[in-house]
């Protein structure tokens, strides 16, 4: 048995019970305690917070995300750090007006369909046991069979739909998840643990604004969940999305958005485009086509996700277009090679 400790979260005063075995995120969340997170893996740093009392296991915190100085300073990265004493923390936790978190629990479901729906990309669609609860945007942390590791996967599937998870994989190469297992060996049928809800990446249902939403690789599939959730529920917004892709075969969902276009035309607007490959589409870079389709973005809400090169150049062009850092929700996908290479460039978020 482990042995369990308490944690107080300042400055909401919240005492909860954590497992040395466990992260101090996890056990917040599951207990209702909303700290703000994205990565999950101690890789972008949107965790950190103050150690004001007590010791801690740093466990797999990136170097690069958590430095030697700020550990000696007491810092830590909640979503790595395992307690080894009673301790007391003090974190941002200050909410944002309209958002609904949800507790995060454990789920089994069985894998129904896997297929190849891009160039080295996965489309699962999970049946799950028991419903779960999130919001638009938010993700799944899944167990990988054998290896007592998670990997984090966005949903693509709307709130509504709670007894099913769609999940976008891109192959990593030599990755314990993809080679060593998505892309393997894994069959329908098969059963596949995983948690969540994780991340604060979600749609702001307050925001009323007309949305640009850009979006490359899988970086797609929150996005995906936002505007099915917009369109589905009715609710009265005008949605533009971006979607990059080096050449056709990277580029997928093009058939489903296309009808969802001719659907509510008068509502939401699709850009699929190619930067290394000419087709019937907009060529270039996706930030370069939305330059060129916008002279002012002030008014706007942006909603971001991808590669961390991707998201950098869209936030740069929608900032030069009078859209405030504030008005835009970023998601970085970072994946577990950016612990070791620096890759991190903002702590700010996700994943």
């Amino acid at each position: 048995m482990s042995a369990t400790y308490k944690v107080m979260v300042e400055p909401l005063g919240r005492e909860i019970e954590c497992r040395e075995d466990q992260s101090i995120l996890d056990a917040c969340l599951r207990a209702g305690v909303w700290l703000p997170h994205a990565c999950t893996h101690g890789t972008c740093g949107t965790c950190k917070a103050e150690v004001l009392d007590g010791d801690v296991d740093h466990g797999a915190a990136s170097t690069f995300a958590l430095m030697e100085f700020e550990r000696d300073e007491g810092k830590a990265l909640l979503c790595c750090a395992q307690p080894r004493s009673d301790v007391t923390v003090e974190g941002d936790v200050e909410l944002e007006d309209g958002l609904e978190f949800h507790p995060v629990r454990d789920f089994e479901a069985t894998l129904t369909s896997i297929e190849e729906c891009a160039r080295d990309t996965r489309r699962l669609m999970l049946e799950l046991d028991e419903p779960i609860q999130f919001s638009a945007g938010q993700y799944v942390s899944v167990h990988v069979p054998g290896t007592g590791v998670t990997r984090t996967y966005s949903m693509a599937n709307p709130p509504s739909e709670r007894h099913r998870v769609e999940l976008h994989v891109r192959r990593t190469p030599g990755g314990r998840a993809t080679d060593g297992w998505i892309f393997k060996n894994l069959h329908e049928g098969e059963r596949i643990r995983f948690s969540g809800p994780f991340g604060r990446f979600m749609l702001r249902t307050e925001r009323t604004e007309p949305a640009i939403m850009v979006a490359g690789g899988t970086g797609l599939a929150p996005i995906k969940s936002m505007i099915r959730h917009v369109l589905e529920e009715g609710l009265e917004q005008e949605l533009y999305l971006y979607q990059g892709a080096r050449t056709r075969g990277d580029l997928y969902d093009v058939e489903f958005f296309r009808q969802l276009e001719a659907e509510h035309p008068d509502q939401f607007t699709y850009r699929p485009c190619l930067s290394d490959e000419q087709w019937d589409g907009p060529t270039g870079l996706v930030t370069d086509v939305l330059d060129s389709d916008f002279e002012r973005c002030r008014g706007f809400v942006g909603y971001v996700c991808g590669p961390p090169p991707m998201v950098d150049a869209a936030m740069k062009t929608l900032m030069r277009k009078r859209l405030f850092s504030r008005d835009v929700y970023r998601e970085d996908f970072f994946d577990q090679s950016d612990k070791a290479n620096g890759g991190v460039r903002s702590p700010l978020l996700q994943r």
